[in-house]
């Protein structure tokens, strides 16, 4: 564990891009073995705007890289925050804890907020609009929604008090996890569920990407599914049922355009349906798997 943690201190960015162009290819191929949905989507034309959206994420983020270090820094100093003034602890422990209350802040509490606080649900949206749900979605986000990300992560480790080793793990565990649960493929239901009862899996994750609330609105988790179970907010649907996309914003067209997905945040809010009664000109309309 130490010489793991030594590593995340001073991992290089090289090894940082590997873990993202690694995932996504991975899950990409695992896809076309393994799909939960046989659509005729053109896959490649489909990941054009989340790719777009990836480097966005990773401009935006690189630079305010240096202020989750000065704050790691300043909170290892001064021996500030949760897990430090906690008793001394076997290494694992004090990295594990590190890791799950990061992704309790950073993950589940931004995404809960971001499903309630109007403003910030219309930078979300973007996220929520794909309407061919795989791992080239999990970093589908506007650029303003992944600067409202970075705030919660750098509120995390101010209050979690993590050194930089943990928060490098976390975001490395983030990235692949994400990728891993928003991929389109098909695990047995029992291995699903087993999965879903630790880490967020793929099944549950597409039900918080279903069209309508209330399902939207659920399974908020990234890394850990506990959150969702622990605060209520952990829903089950059959995968058979599920329809991707936002009941108010259902143009499939515009949605897969990176000109429409980033004035969405600013055409006025649009109060969503519980049963997609307004979703009149829907364009797929039917579920997932057939």
């Amino acid at each position: 564990m130490e010489q793991l943690i030594t590593y995340f201190e001073s991992i290089p960015a090289a090894h940082r891009s590997l873990i993202l162009v690694g995932g996504i290819t991975f899950f990409w191929i695992l896809e076309g073995i393994v799909p939960l949905f046989n659509g005729a989507y053109n896959k490649w034309k489909h990941s054009v705007p989340n790719f777009f959206f990836t480097l966005t994420t990773i401009i935006v983020n690189f630079p305010l890289a240096f202020f989750l270090l000065k704050t790691s820094d300043w909170a290892v100093a001064n021996d500030f925050g949760i897990i430090n003034w906690l008793p001394e602890m076997p290494l694992w422990a004090y990295v594990f804890l590190g890791v799950a209350l990061l992704d309790l802040i950073g993950a589940y509490l931004a995404h809960l907020v971001e499903h309630r606080v109007k403003p910030l649900w219309m930078f979300h949206l973007v996220h929520h609009t794909d309407h061919n749900v795989d791992t080239t979605t999990a970093n589908r986000h506007h650029p303003l929604e992944s600067l409202i990300r970075y705030m919660f992560t750098l509120v995390g480790v101010f209050i979690v008090g993590a050194p930089i080793g943990i928060i490098m793990l976390y975001q490395s565990l983030s990235v692949v996890l994400s990728q891993f649960n928003h991929a389109n493929i098909k695990l047995p239901k029992s291995v699903d569920k087993a999965i879903s009862w630790v880490l967020i899996s793929p099944d549950m994750h597409k039900v918080h990407h279903h069209y309508v609330l209330p399902y939207t609105d659920s399974n908020y988790g990234n890394i850990f599914s506990w959150w969702d179970r622990l605060f209520g907010t952990y829903m089950h649907l059959d995968r058979e049922k599920i329809i991707y996309g936002v009941d108010t914003f259902p143009d499939e067209v515009a949605n897969g355009k990176i000109g429409p997905l980033l004035k969405y945040p600013f055409v006025g809010y649009r109060k969503p349906t519980t049963d997609g009664s307004n979703l009149a000109d829907v364009v797929n309309e039917q579920p997932l798997v057939k």
